[in-house]
């Protein structure tokens, strides 16, 4: 008889605030956040706890906009370094059970424990001993999903909280997930919620019966999915700890500390930018056939661009290039800038020659440009990322 697979989803309650407060007990039970300067631009609300939940507070909203919700909120400056720390030993527990374990961000991970249920009982047990033994020997809690596959082991988690198991099975999963909302379904934001009410489509369970044509006109291939999704059809398996997830983009962003205005400015920030995402391209060994830059104004009007190279490079000079020539299609000049963000999309592996198209002719410049960008590799792997950078002329 086939048996289904057991996946387990477990998320760290209010983990940087968690962490925090293992230093602070005398705030135990009010209302804390973990942000960032509040005097910079940077300013916002990283994590909060319950009570601070429970008034209002929202993670990624500015501070004077949580603290007008909750005017005794107490903030904590971000430690990442203890946050490292907690997830390699949350993770050292989770590993003691099976080697799937597959890390979602810091602070949620999947694990599949089919092949452990004959040592450890089923998943359930499972995801009480390691919610048990997280908050014993570390201090603080998780929620666990439990169910056959990883998206509804993960609703599971979201399910009840803090401190909760939920098992998501086949007899239940239409009536404890099909009535929620379908802005609460994994993959569903706002946008997409707001397009699916459009149909009428209001719950996950209208997604689960939605017609495929429908959704597919909808929101393309990402619509049939979504029914799919709903319906339990998720074969994705949980992948080995340390397996490296295949790059799908990479990119680097900053907020700048005052706009930027000229066009010196811009070329500047965009020649740091684009070092760092060629250098983790050539890191990834991989090429970008395409490049992508989101640009956000001091009043956070957001804009995208991309376009298609050429060939795929990995160079700091094309990935410039491609950044700017679409700042300056797109961007009014002299208009503000707060934000840059460039992406390299459309990967490939940077040994495949068929992607490219060669020409008879050497190309000097690229193979100029190809030796400056390994020998600035060479050095920073010597010497440090900060020994050696790009600087405008």
């Amino acid at each position: 008889m086939f048996m289904d697979r057991v996946i387990l989803h477990c998320d760290i309650n209010s983990f940087y605030a968690s962490v925090e407060l293992l230093e602070h007990p005398e705030l135990k039970g009010r209302p804390v956040a973990v942000s960032g300067d509040p005097s910079s631009r940077h300013g916002i609300i990283l994590a909060k706890n319950e009570p601070a939940k429970a008034a209002g507070v929202k993670t990624a909203e500015t501070i004077w906009q949580a603290r007008r919700k909750c005017p005794d909120l107490v903030l904590l400056p971000p430690h990442h370094e203890k946050y490292r720390h907690f997830n390699k030993l949350i993770n050292g527990i989770f590993l003691e059970y099976t080697d799937q374990v597959e890390p979602f961000s810091i602070d949620e991970s999947w694990l599949d424990v089919t092949g452990s249920i004959k040592l450890f009982g089923p998943g359930r047990v499972i995801a009480d001993t390691i919610r048990e033994r997280v908050k014993s020997e570390l201090g603080i809690s998780l929620s666990a999903g439990v169910s056959w596959n990883k998206i509804f082991a993960k609703m599971g988690s979201e399910y009840k909280k803090p401190d909760a198991t939920t098992e998501i099975t086949r007899g239940n999963y239409r009536d404890i997930l099909w009535p929620l909302p379908v802005k609460e379904f994994f993959f569903v934001g706002r946008a997409t919620a707001d397009k699916l009410g459009g149909i009428g489509i209001n719950t996950i369970g209208d997604l689960a019966a939605a017609d495929d044509h429908a959704l597919a006109g909808l929101l393309g291939k990402q619509g049939p999915l979504l029914a799919k999704y709903a319906r339990g059809e998720d074969d994705s398996p949980v992948r080995i700890y340390g397996e490296p997830e295949k790059v799908k983009s990479v990119g680097n962003g900053t907020t700048f500390s005052r706009d930027l205005v000229t066009d010196e400015e811009i070329r500047s920030a965009v020649t740091q930018l684009a070092d760092r995402v060629s250098g983790r391209l050539r890191k990834h060994g991989v090429k970008a056939g395409g490049v992508k830059v989101d640009i956000k104004d001091p009043s956070f009007k957001t804009i995208s661009r991309q376009m298609q190279l050429t060939r795929p490079a990995d160079s700091t000079a094309e990935i410039k290039a491609a950044a700017l020539g679409l700042i300056k299609k797109s961007w009014p000049a002299g208009a503000p800038i707060r934000l840059i963000t460039i992406t390299g999309i459309s990967l490939v592996d940077a040994g495949d020659t068929f992607a490219e198209q060669l020409s008879f002719f050497v190309d000097a410049p690229a193979e100029a440009r190809v030796h400056v960008d390994s020998t600035v590799d060479a050095i920073r792997e010597k010497f440090g990322d900060d020994a050696i950078g790009f600087v405008e002329e």
